[in-house]
């Protein structure tokens, strides 16, 4: 029971926020820094749901060995982009290196 409150409370309450700036529209003004800080959150909500899955993929602890295909195909996909700058290359090559890891190279 606690659960589907705390959920529906997130709706409701994201649902507001929401309402809120569609509502107020071009009211609402922020500054050039907030503009720009606001910039960074998609980088910053990306890299705090996918740091954890790469270095605690069971939620047990830090895996940090060869044997972590998540670990490894985050490497090798840091490596194609620097390299590269090509993101479906990217995204394509770091798939590859993960189910080959997870299912032949590795295991």
């Amino acid at each position: 029971m606690s659960a589907t409150l705390a959920i529906l409370g997130m709706a409701v309450l994201t649902f507001g926020i929401k309402a809120v700036v569609f509502i107020l529209g071009d009211r609402i003004a922020f500054s050039p820094t907030a503009k720009q800080a606001l910039g960074f959150v998609p980088v910053t909500v990306l890299t705090a749901i996918i740091v954890p899955m790469v270095l605690a993929p069971h939620g047990q602890g830090l895996e940090l060995t060869w044997r972590n295909p998540q670990l490894v195909a985050a490497c090798f996909a840091v490596v194609v982009c620097a390299a590269t700058r090509h993101q479906l290359l990217t995204i394509m090559l770091g798939l590859v290196a993960f189910f080959g890891w997870q299912f032949g190279w590795g295991l």
